[in-house]
């Protein structure tokens, strides 16, 4: 009987990692996790159709430890990757990891009592500690779904349940960047608690290179895809559609709509 089968009691964990091009990394990231204080877990790593030895790496991983699996697809970004490895998680919760990241050995088992003393829990993370070329404490502010509507205000290291990820309609495909962020609405727009812990849950690298910096390029199309996805949500918390200065959004927004009312007077 494998590790992850022999407790019955606990909730399975799944955390899922989408690595493109990150052999000098994973090996840290998977070990990380591998040293959590909650042992009911297993790790599906996606290579998204790497070019370095990523791939190689995530087998030597799985050949150390059972509890690792990995599947490997043609790329096509990390939403379809996270995408794919939830649909072959067998886990009730769902942790994406970044394959360049860490996290910290008590994060999932002090997220998991929160699911546990409150069924309206959604999603449960923390703060974030930066490493690589920043360093610091990263606090983001406390959940509020009208501030949701204009900035991300949770980690995509952040544990919820995979019926919620189906439920959402999982990962956008297509949006040019942010996904995490379209992804949070989906799910959150219609409801439900958001718990921000206040201990280092994980350690965000920052590189020169990496995709939080690339998708700083792809703002106004990422603003349109996500009043495309969600333009009810954006009308209701905003009064209309969200834009590229998203924090003018209401007030531009009221502004178009005491001119709309004021051409329709006249």
């Amino acid at each position: 009987m494998s590790q992850v089968e022999s407790h019955n009691n606990q909730p399975l964990v799944s955390v899922i990692i989408p690595v493109y091009n990150m052999q000098d990394y994973l090996t840290e990231c998977v070990t990380s996790v591998l040293a959590s204080t909650y042992t009911p877990l297993e790790v599906v790593i996606v290579d998204d159709g790497s070019t370095d030895g990523s791939l190689a790496v995530a087998h030597d991983l799985a050949a150390a430890d059972e509890r690792v699996v990995v599947v490997a697809q043609a790329n096509s970004g990390v939403s379809s990757a996270r995408n794919h490895a939830i649909e072959v998680a067998r886990g009730e919760f769902v942790l994406p990891v970044d394959g360049d990241d860490r996290i910290a050995p008590h994060y999932i088992e002090h997220a998991l009592r929160h699911f546990e003393a409150d069924p309206d829990v959604m999603v449960v993370t923390a703060c974030g500690e930066f490493f690589g070329n920043r360093t610091g404490r990263w606090e983001l502010p406390a959940f509020d779904l009208h501030l949701l509507a204009r900035r991300n205000l949770i980690s995509v290291c952040a544990l919820y349940r995979k019926a919620h990820w189906a439920q959402a309609g999982g990962y956008c495909t297509y949006i040019k960047g942010l996904e995490d962020w379209d992804f949070w609405i989906s799910m959150l727009k219609d409801g439900g608690k958001v718990v921000q812990m206040p201990e280092v849950g994980f350690y965000y690298r920052i590189r020169a290179h990496s995709k939080r910096i690339a998708d700083r390029k792809h703002k106004a199309a990422v603003v349109a895809t996500l009043n495309e996805r969600h333009p009810e949500f954006f009308k209701r918390e905003l009064g209309g559609p969200l834009h590229v200065h998203r924090s003018w959004s209401r007030w531009l927004n009221r502004l178009h709509n005491c001119k709309c009312r004021l051409l329709h007077k006249n």
